[in-house]
């Protein structure tokens, strides 16, 4: 299966849409989780993060990357700057900045969130999305992309997984730059 991998804009909705579900993705989450402060995210339902998240994508700039066959969106990657997703710099959080990354520098970003199809699982759909993420950062000034992955997992569908695999950011070229939890490193590629 060959997906042609380009940025979210309020013109895909309804593929992005189609993609989530009328659950939302992830108990309803839309992509939130986030961009939401904890007490907003406790306050909010699914139908509410379904707003907060076409509100963003209609703003734009595209939040994200959506891997479409044909129409039909299969899979779904959170990228853009670390100011993008506040939550994710959270200082409590194992993805927060480091000092020579920090998260008010429009260069650098970060992947924060994946959902794939069930039926597009296993195809190397997100390898190719990092890929295109990468070169995405790239063209649009990043000089860091970071990651935050799962480096272990007893079940490849685990919901933890939605941050991604650390296998998949190795083989993109990402190293280690801190590990605040263990199976939970911080990542980085230089661009």
């Amino acid at each position: 299966m060959e997906h042609k991998i380009v940025p979210l804009t309020a013109e895909l909705w309804p593929a992005f849409e189609d993609l989530f579900g009328r659950q939302g993705a992830c108990y309803g989450c839309w992509c939130t989780h986030y961009r939401l402060a904890p007490a907003i995210r406790r306050q909010n339902d699914r139908e509410r993060n379904k707003d907060h998240i076409r509100a963003r994508i209609e703003a734009g700039p595209p939040p994200g990357l959506l891997a479409l066959d044909g129409m039909r969106a299969d899979g779904w990657m959170q990228i853009g700057p670390r100011a993008d997703v506040p939550e994710w710099n959270n200082k409590g959080r194992v993805s927060a900045a480091l000092e020579d990354g920090p998260q008010d520098d429009p260069g650098v970003w970060a992947i924060s969130c994946f959902f794939l199809r069930s039926s597009a699982r296993r195809q190397g759909l997100t390898h190719r999305l990092v890929a295109a993420g990468i070169a995405h950062a790239r063209e649009n000034g990043a000089r860091l992309l970071e990651a935050c992955p799962m480096t272990l997992s007893k079940d490849s569908r685990s919901i933890g997984l939605y941050v991604g695999s650390t296998r998949v950011f190795e083989k993109a070229g990402f190293a280690v730059v801190a590990e605040r939890k263990a199976g939970r490193p911080l990542m980085r590629h230089a661009l």
